[in-house]
């Protein structure tokens, strides 16, 4: 049994799909379903007895106390984050109180758990902490990738909040000796991710027939790695990852926003054209809009993953050219999925988000 925290939200989701469907061992799916945590992630399990799933916070140390005794997981993957930069602007306290406090309780309450365990269970034990490249800050164009020695430069609240809780993860190990891991990934796409990130509110714009807004000049770039290589590193650095280390996680796939932007587009013109009876020569780019740039907007972002792929042999499955193509497959194939995440709660977000970006 492994306790998987976060595991209704879009990485997580993935995460466990993936690992019931090529592992006997059960999980223990602990999420506090915010807005962007969703039980449709995981509907595909209903009746599975190995997938136990607990509405809760990390922050509740006595809730994850509770399960820890009554289920006694071998190992804890923590995927449980407010994860929004935009979200983080408009509202950082938040992200203080998830990422930094929630942290802090989760790992008081596996300490206690840990430091009772017999010898072969205790020395058995794994807790892999996974965050996000953007806590390194902001490369120049020619700057090499980030590698996990690379300075911490943190530059929006969100990015700022996982720093403190990686920094917490390594006290952790190096104070205490609790047994953990971290990550470090690039910008993930696929399916359930929840449309306020990048691909998907295209997606979902574009067959709206809304706006498709793209910050600034749209020259942001980024390293994209598909999600479920995302869960394949994870699952890798679980399993055989040293004590105590960073391992960073990236797809080698730099694309300025703009040029995944035109991509979604051009796929979806392939998968699923724009009505001709007004104009024949009608794109879904047609429908790019540039908006005023967000505060502080990282300009890249670069992840150099050959100590992953040195150490324990792990390299991405997927091309982004195979992996947009499933993605946007995905979303044309789940419509309904779309409709139930798009609350009310979501579209006042978006309003909020977007208004006088023009």
């Amino acid at each position: 049994m492994i306790l998987v925290t976060g595991g209704a939200g879009f990485i997580g989701a993935n995460f466990v799909l993936d690992w019931l469907a090529q592992d006997r061992e059960g999980i223990v799916n602990l999420d506090k379903l915010t807005y962007a945590g969703n039980l449709e992630n995981l509907a595909t399990l209903k009746g599975n007895a190995r997938h136990i799933f607990v509405q809760g916070d990390i922050g509740d140390a006595n809730l994850v106390g509770k399960l820890l005794a009554q289920h006694r997981p071998r190992a804890i993957v923590n995927f449980a984050a407010e994860s929004h930069v935009d979200r983080s602007i408009l509202g950082p306290g938040e992200f203080i109180q998830t990422n930094i406090v929630g942290t802090f309780n989760l790992l008081e309450a596996v300490r206690a758990y840990w430091s009772a365990l017999p010898a072969d269970e205790k020395s058995s034990f794994r807790f892999l902490h996974v965050s996000t490249d953007e806590v390194y800050g902001s490369l120049a164009k020619d700057d090499a990738a980030f590698s996990e020695t690379h300075r911490y430069e943190p530059n929006s609240p969100y990015s700022a909040s996982k720093a403190a809780s990686d920094h917490l993860v390594r006290a952790y190990h190096h104070t205490y000796g609790l047994p953990v891991l971290t990550t470090n990934c690039s910008n993930n796409y696929g399916p359930y991710h929840f449309p306020e990130k990048l691909i998907p509110l295209m997606i979902v714009n574009a067959l709206a027939g809304k706006p498709l807004p793209v910050y600034g000049d749209g020259q942001q770039i980024r390293d994209w790695l598909y999600v479920k290589d995302h869960c394949s590193a994870i699952r890798r650095v679980l399993e055989k990852g040293r004590l105590g280390e960073v391992y960073n996680v990236g797809g080698w796939n730099e694309k300025a926003n703009i040029e995944i932007v035109h991509t979604v587009c051009d796929l979806l013109d392939e998968l699923r054209p724009l009505p001709t009876s007004n104009s024949p020569l009608a794109t879904y780019r047609s429908l790019i809009t540039y908006v005023q740039d967000r505060p502080g907007h990282d300009r890249r972002y670069a992840i150099d993953a050959r100590k992953l792929e040195r150490e324990l042999g792990w390299k991405p499955a997927e091309t982004f050219e195979t992996g947009i193509r499933k993605t946007v497959q995905w979303y044309l194939n789940n419509q309904e999925w779309v409709s139930h995440v798009q609350s009310g709660d979501y579209r006042q977000w978006v309003e909020k988000n977007y208004a006088g970006r023009a």
